[in-house]
């Protein structure tokens, strides 16, 4: 049997980060929504967008308020795409949460309140790696034990990166459940690290991630973001990651004098995801939509051989 060549999906890094030949000419994307279980009102558009088929992955966050409800969503709903979005960071003023361990056995990773620190900056300064490891290894157990089947693990404002030993600690969760975990090299350099320093030759890294900026919210070409990507779309894999939820009384109480990715950013978010105007741009831009587990399962195959 001819084998799969993961190299059609990503870059891996072989003495010094060298790109492997493209073996498949399809425009390969992963419309990616992160943020599932923060709110019963992030969990009900996540899961519209999934059913309307344009989200073809979310992930979900172990430690807030609406955990329960979109985890039964997913044990419920296998055949959507779901993985664990690791969070050691909680960056709202108005909704506050912290670990899923007792405060008192983490207690590098919470404030004076028992919630996780607002930026990676004051992780960075405070966190312990070994508290870092319990934390991240309790949300994945609890989600397991809730009856979780995740198809990848990723990281809530890619905090796993405010410290080389946190970002190690995220590649050794990845091997130790089996399970790949997001890593992109411009998000390694926005939180950062230096890719060519924390990259292993066999890491799993997805070339092409897509992500809006505070500026294009800003200026109301979040929609116009997302289509150009989409019509400039490099072949290979591509991620492009989303936020969708309602600018509703709940989302602006959580999101108040926070904008970047605030209630309104995740309205527009929503609309172009069940939008027909964005899956008339894959169809005419030839775009494939994927998912963590078709990327998993050619891992495997790889890994086999």
């Amino acid at each position: 049997m001819k084998r799969k060549n993961l190299s059609r999906f990503c870059n891996t890094p072989e003495n010094g980060s060298e790109p492997l030949k493209e073996t498949n000419m399809e425009k390969l994307l992963m419309i990616h929504a992160d943020d599932a279980g923060l709110s019963e009102s992030e969990n009900r558009a996540t899961i519209e967008c999934l059913k309307k088929g344009l989200v073809s992955s979310y992930s979900i966050m172990v430690p807030c308020r609406g955990f329960q409800e979109i985890a039964l969503f997913a044990k419920e709903n296998p055949t959507y795409d779901h993985g664990i979005h690791l969070t050691l960071t909680c960056e709202w003023h108005g909704h506050r949460f912290g670990p899923v361990s007792p405060s008192e056995e983490v207690a590098s990773l919470v404030d004076e309140n028992g919630h996780f620190y607002k930026t990676r900056q004051e992780l960075k300064e405070h966190a312990k790696p070994d508290e870092v490891r319990k934390e991240l290894n309790a949300q994945l157990e609890m989600a397991l034990e809730f009856g979780l089947r995740p198809s990848h693990i990723d990281s809530h404002m890619y905090s796993v990166g405010a410290n080389p030993e946190f970002f190690e600690i995220y590649r050794e969760l990845g091997k130790q459940y089996g399970l790949p975990v997001f890593i992109n090299k411009k998000l390694l350099k926005d939180v950062g690290l230096q890719p060519d320093k924390v990259l292993k030759q066999n890491d799993f890294v997805v070339e092409h991630a897509h992500l809006a900026t505070f500026e294009h919210f800003k200026k109301g070409h979040l929609k116009t973001f997302y289509l150009d990507a989409i019509e400039n779309l490099p072949i290979g894999l591509n991620v492009l990651l989303v936020h969708p939820a309602p600018d509703n009384a709940e989302m602006k109480a959580i999101t108040v004098n926070h904008p970047n990715f605030g209630s309104k950013w995740r309205q527009m978010d929503y609309e172009t995801l069940t939008s027909e105007e964005l899956r008339a741009t894959l169809v005419e831009n030839n775009v494939r939509l994927v998912s963590w587990k078709e990327i998993s399962k050619i891992q495997q195959v790889q890994n086999r051989v």
